[in-house]
């Protein structure tokens, strides 16, 4: 394929991906920006055709600067971009097959032990409906394992206070009912009703708004973690998804079916939820050590 035709045909590959059902918001804005870069690389190339060689030359002129796992995405989505010419005819044959991803090094999840994880919590500021808000966040992600983007996606309609569940929509567009703990209920009810004081509030649907009346960002909560981990002298720079960690990790410490796990996090796959057993190890051998008749 020629490179002003692959231009056009990108476009419309950004139209599908912005329509495609059943697919994680962040991975299609990925892919997109992938592809993107992909198609900068084009245009700036002498090649005048575009196929595995062009692929492998791109590969090689980002290799240096990316991760590994940023490099494999890069391969995943000029993979998807291929195969969707294939589907719409403007190719013959996917020469993007031949393409191997590299293989990504596998890094146990990072996570706050039980007391830094109360520290974090309870050194969160109450005063203002803007750290009420920050509280419930924090408190429902942690209580319920939920993903940070899954929280902040929440409806006012999702949320069910009495019975101390949430109904998500995680990845792939699927549905499940979450709970919740005691405390992130108490923090859910101080929130709501502080926000219910707010005009811009009652005049959304969303459940967490940020103080333009927006629903608040993924960006705009990461900001604030960073900064509460500083003040709170927390200083093992976790991303939101610690947090997620931090639930499945505990909750397998104190005895947690690995399978329950699964479900209230919302893997497809049980080898996901495994990893925690890993990062768990050091409990486990306590608990050989004092059950184990001979050791």
């Amino acid at each position: 394929m020629d490179k002003q035709t692959i231009k056009v045909v990108a476009k419309e590959f950004y139209k599908y991906l912005d329509n495609e059902k059943g697919a994680a918001h962040n991975t299609m804005r990925a892919y997109r920006s992938d592809i993107e870069d992909f198609v900068r690389f084009i245009e700036k190339s002498t090649e005048e055709i575009v196929d595995h060689n062009t692929i492998r030359a791109y590969i090689v002129e980002v290799y240096k600067d990316l991760k590994r796992s940023s490099l494999a995405r890069k391969v995943s989505a000029i993979k998807v971009f291929f195969r969707f010419m294939k589907k719409k005819g403007y190719i013959d044959e996917n020469t993007a097959l031949i393409i191997r991803s590299p293989r990504i090094e596998k890094h146990l999840p990072k996570f706050y032990t039980i007391d830094e994880m109360f520290h974090f919590l309870d050194f969160l500021p109450k005063e203002g409906w803007l750290n009420i808000r920050n509280l419930a966040i924090f408190e429902l992600m942690y209580s319920s394992g939920m993903r940070a983007s899954e929280v902040l996606s929440l409806d006012r309609e999702d949320l069910h206070l009495e019975g101390m569940w949430a109904r998500v929509t995680g990845k792939g567009g699927k549905e499940r009912i979450v709970p919740f703990g005691e405390k992130a209920k108490e923090a859910l009810e101080a929130y709501l009703e502080a926000a219910g004081k707010i005009e811009k509030f009652n005049a959304k649907k969303a459940l967490f708004i940020n103080f333009r009346g927006e629903r608040l960002t993924y960006r705009g909560l990461l900001g604030i973690m960073k900064k509460h981990q500083i003040k709170a002298h927390l200083f093992k720079n976790l991303a939101l998804h610690g947090i997620r960690h931090s639930f499945a990790t505990h909750m397998l410490d104190n005895g947690a079916d690995l399978r329950g796990i699964q479900e209230l996090l919302g893997h497809s796959k049980l080898s996901t939820t495994q990893r925690y057993t890993h990062v768990s190890m050091d409990k486990l051998m306590e608990i050989y050590d004092k059950s184990h008749p001979r050791r």
